[in-house]
C-alpha cells in the first residue's frame, strides 16, 4: 500500500464517511444535482484543483497529473425518486428522493480519491475524475460527459458499484459483461371493440395481447442465441372493464435485457419482426415503441486485470468473484470510447439482511469507503 495514501485515509476516514453522509441527508435526482455538484467543486478547488462543471450544471470534471493521456475514474451522484425507510440518523430530508443506489458513496469515494491522489508529490500517470449526473435516468448522463469531451484524452475508465451482496472489504471483478442492455418495450393496441358473445365481428383485443404476451418471450428465446443471457418479461398490462365487453384499447410494456452487445444490436428489429408475425392474424391494430436504454458493460480483458491487481494490493482476501447483472448502466457508454472496466464493490457489513438496492430500506457499511478508495487510487499508482 502507498504511504502517502494510507497516511491521507488516516487523517480523512472520517471525512469519507461525513461527505457520504451529507450527500445522502441531501439527495438530488437526475440532472437536479446542483447542490451535489457544488459541494464537490467547491472541495476540488479547496485543493488547489480546476474542476470544471457540465454545460448542464450538473457533474464535474477535474484533471490532475502529468498531461497527455491519463486514466478517468467516473462516479455518478444522483439519487432515486423513492421514499427511504431506513430509519437512520442521516436518513433523506427531501421527501420522495434517497440514494438507495448507493450513488452517496460512489461520490464520496471519487472525492477521496481525488483528493488523496492529489496530495501525492507526483502521479506516474495523469488522471480525469468524473463526477456524472443522471446514471438513473436513460438513455444516462455518461452521454453528457461525452458530449461535452469529457472522454477526450482518456485512455481507459474504471468505475465502483456498490453491492450489497459483498462484505465490506471486498470487491468483485470479471472479465467481459457485468451488466446487462435494458430496453423498453411498449405495444399500445386498438380494436373496434364489441361484445364477448360475437369475437367473430370484431377484433378480440384481449387475446391479441395474451398471444403476445406468451409469443415474444417465447419467439425470442428461439430467435436469439441462449448463450447471449437475453430475457424478455413484461412488467404492466392494462385493457378492458367489463367481463362481458371486448375492450377498444390496451397497453403492454416490459423490458429486454442482453449481456452481449452484438445481440443488443439485433434486439429492436426482431422484436418488431416477432410482434408483427403474431398480431397480423388478429387484425387489432397496434403501434410498437421500442426504447433503447444502454449497452452493457463488456470489462475488457486488461483493464479488469488492472482492476485486479489494484484489489490484491489491498490485502489477499479482498479479490472476489462476480456474476453478471441483468441490470443496466450507463457506463457502458464510456465503453464505446475507451476501454475500461467496472467493479463491485461489497457494502454488506456481514451480518444481518441482505437489502437489495434501489430498496427503500437499502444501506451500506461505511467501511466500503475506505476499500474504494484504495482501489481507485491503486489503479492510478500501479499503471
Amino acid at each position: 500500500m502507498n504511504e502517502g495514501i494510507e497516511k491521507w485515509l488516516a487523517e480523512h476516514t472520517i471525512d469519507l464517511s461525513r461527505w457520504r453522509r451529507h450527500f445522502h441527508v441531501n439527495p438530488e435526482l437526475a440532472r437536479h444535482e446542483f447542490a451535489t455538484t457544488a459541494f464537490v467543486a467547491s472541495q476540488l478547488s479547496a485543493a488547489g484543483m480546476s474542476p470544471l462543471l457540465l454545460p448542464g450544471g450538473t457533474g464535474v470534471i477535474c484533471d490532475i497529473g502529468p498531461g497527455g493521456m491519463r486514466i478517468g475514474l467516473r462516479g455518478d451522484m444522483d439519487a432515486l425518486p423513492m421514499q427511504e425507510a431506513t430509519g437512520a440518523p442521516y436518513t433523506s430530508t427531501v421527501p420522495g428522493v434517497a440514494h438507495a443506489c448507493g450513488h452517496d458513496a460512489h461520490t464520496a469515494i471519487l472525492l477521496g480519491a481525488a483528493l488523496a491522489l492529489n496530495a501525492l508529490p507526483q502521479l506516474p500517470i495523469g488522471v480525469r475524475f468524473i463526477f456524472q449526473p443522471a446514471e438513473e435516468v436513460m438513455p444516462g448522463g455518461a452521454l453528457d460527459v461525452v458530449a461535452a469531451g469529457g472522454m477526450q484524452g482518456v485512455s481507459r475508465i474504471f468505475a465502483l458499484h456498490c453491492d450489497p451482496r459483498l462484505e465490506a472489504g471486498r470487491v468483485g471483478v470479471r472479465v467481459g459483461a457485468i451488466t446487462s442492455a435494458a430496453d423498453t418495450v411498449e405495444l399500445v393496441l386498438d380494436s373496434p371493440g364489441g361484445h364477448t358473445s360475437r369475437p367473430h365481428l370484431t377484433t378480440d383485443l384481449v387475446y391479441a395481447i395474451g398471444t403476445v404476451i406468451t409469443g415474444l418471450p417465447g419467439m425470442l428465446s428461439r430467435r436469439i442465441d441462449p448463450r447471449s443471457g437475453t430475457v424478455m418479461v413484461w412488467g404492466a398490462v392494462s385493457a378492458g372493464q367489463a367481463p362481458n365487453a371486448i375492450p377498444r384499447s390496451g397497453i403492454l410494456t416490459g423490458t429486454v435485457r442482453t449481456g452481449d452487445h452484438d445481440t443488443w444490436a439485433l434486439l429492436e428489429p426482431t422484436v418488431r419482426e416477432i410482434v408483427h408475425g403474431l398480431l397480423a392474424p388478429t387484425g387489432v391494430r397496434y403501434e410498437l415503441n421500442y426504447r433503447r436504454g444502454v449497452p452493457p458493460v463488456v470489462n475488457d480483458e486488461v483493464s479488469a486485470r488492472m482492476l485486479e491487481d489494484a484489489v490484491r494490493a489491498i490485502g489477499p482476501d479482498a479479490l472476489a468473484d462476480t456474476p453478471q447483472s441483468g441490470g443496466g448502466e450507463d457506463f457502458s457508454w464510456y465503453l464505446e470510447e475507451a476501454p475500461g472496466a467496472m467493479a463491485r464493490l461489497g457494502v454488506w457489513s456481514g451480518h444481518g439482511e441482505q437489502l437489495d438496492i434501489h430498496q427503500p430500506t437499502f444501506d451500506l457499511d461505511e467501511r466500503a469507503l475506505t476499500t474504494g478508495v484504495r482501489v481507485l487510487t491503486n489503479l492510478v499508482l500501479q499503471s
